[in-house]
């Protein structure tokens, strides 16, 4: 029996992490997101404003990134730069964890830290766990201490170090049991790889390639 194809549109955070980008950049970017209705355009927090003013009583909101991309600046800094990103109008965070302290065990601390934030915002905290320089173990102590922690989105990669993969968004799936939301990002350049992640359990796709996504789903269906 033939299913119904899947439209990525619905899940595609429309990123731009580039700090080379210009005004003129995010202008496109937002354009593009409103057209297409991605959920979100995610920019560096010194955009957010702007991006919420060209956004503003349009479908698409504005995501952004906090402590990005080692996660190692302090609980205050990241705390102070997730409620001034709101304060401006951004209503989806995405929060780099501290791997250091992982690493070291101190998981109270990375589950203290993503509480505060999600406890003062009141937005959409998405919790990046780097998956690609964890173990196993690592990748579902995170991923339980940032659940419990209130996180409404398990991340599963910056992009910095390696992309998103089938079998961590599985992982995340089964230590989420369908409790809280996956983002696949990283390193998701073609339709086929889009369509895996999602049928692994991936509910959103951060990529740069929205477009090019796009393109390539019209083509298959063409």
């Amino acid at each position: 029996m033939k299913t119904d194809p899947i439209d990525l549109a619905p899940y595609i955070d429309h990123t731009l992490l580039d700090p080379l980008a210009i005004p003129e950049k995010i202008v496109q970017f937002c354009e593009q997101a409103e057209r297409f209705a991605f959920p979100t355009v995610c920019v560096y927090p010194v955009h957010v404003k702007q991006a919420v003013d060209l956004l503003h009583r349009k479908s698409s909101q504005v995501s952004t990134v906090i402590g990005f991309p080692s996660g190692a600046t302090t609980s205050a800094v990241k705390l102070y730069e997730a409620q001034e990103a709101v304060d401006h109008g951004a209503t989806e965070l995405d929060v780099v964890i501290n791997l250091g302290w992982l690493k070291a065990g101190n998981i109270d601390a990375v589950h203290r830290e993503i509480a505060e934030i999600c406890a003062a915002t009141g937005q959409t905290v998405k919790a990046i766990l780097e998956m690609t320089v964890l173990t196993e173990s690592e990748k579902r102590l995170a991923a339980e201490a940032c659940a419990d922690a209130g996180a409404s989105f398990l991340k599963t990669s910056t992009g910095w170090n390696g992309g998103a993969t089938v079998a961590d968004v599985k992982l995340l799936k089964e230590v989420g049991c369908d409790r809280i939301g996956i983002k696949a990002s990283g390193g998701i350049r073609t339709f086929e790889q889009a369509i895996a992640l999602i049928q692994a359990g991936a509910t959103r796709l951060g990529t740069s390639r929205g477009l090019d996504l796009i393109q390539q789903q019209a083509e298959s269906l063409a």
